[in-house]
């Protein structure tokens, strides 16, 4: 193990199972010991992190084979937080938080390992892989090529493909957890419509808990609020 500080807490970089993890310390943890996993793009856009780490949360990080989701990764997270829970008593259920394609991974490991998750964080997230990487929407940035590469699926298997996180959304629902979006209504890259606007629509129509806050003439990028109140408020609430 290698420590040293990140943002001004304890960070611990390890192996687990090979790959490159990481776990960062609050300087006093809550009564619960609560805990984030970032799916994917570790520093970036972390100021949320750093506010719920200020609160007593602790981060937690473990590589995956590539960005697109593939159930090997998701089961290693499975054994991650189980790691977790067992070497430093955390939380045995995490808040994941999904940035653009971090959002497809951390849909799909709630949906596939509801027991882990309390809620979880999305933003601007990509749930339909049509839409990103394919570009068959109004996404302009395809990269299809990356993930041909990346999972050996090409286009006309992707059009036949039923895993997408929209198709999970009833495991989501019927394990009762809870969503909060963040989302730019310019998005060119995972437009808003074609992805989380299908998870919003969808948990509204049928009693789902969920908050979409939208950032108005906001593309994909920044992620995160100017004021992560919001956000905080709803992983609270629903962490207990």
């Amino acid at each position: 193990m290698t420590e040293s500080t990140w943002n001004g807490f304890k960070r611990l970089d390890f192996s687990f199972e090979g790959r490159s993890a990481i776990l960062v310390f609050p300087e006093k943890a809550n009564e619960n010991k609560n805990w984030l996993l970032k799916t994917e793009y570790f520093n970036a856009f972390p100021q949320f992190e750093i506010e719920m780490l200020k609160k007593g949360w602790h981060l937690a990080f473990v590589k995956n084979i590539t960005r697109w989701c593939l159930d090997e990764d998701l089961d290693a997270k499975k054994r991650f937080a189980a790691y977790l829970s067992e070497t430093y008593g955390l939380y045995e259920k995490c808040v994941p938080v999904g940035m653009s394609c971090g959002g497809l991974i951390a849909s799909k490991f709630a949906a596939k390992y509801p027991e882990c998750v309390s809620a979880i964080y999305l933003d601007a997230p990509v749930l339909n892989l049509l839409s990103c990487p394919a570009g068959l929407g109004k996404a302009n940035d395809a990269m299809m090529q990356e993930f041909i590469q990346a999972t050996g699926m090409d286009l006309v298997q992707l059009m036949k493909y039923r895993e997408h996180p929209i198709d999970k959304m009833h495991l989501l629902l019927e394990n009762k957890i809870p969503v909060v979006m963040v989302y730019g209504d310019s998005d060119d890259i995972v437009p808003y419509d074609e992805n989380g606007a299908i998870l919003e629509e969808y948990y509204r129509k049928n009693g789902g808990i969920i908050l979409a806050i939208g950032k108005e003439n906001c593309s994909h990028h920044p992620h995160g609020l100017t004021d992560n109140t919001p956000i905080i408020e709803f992983v609270e609430k629903f962490s207990e």
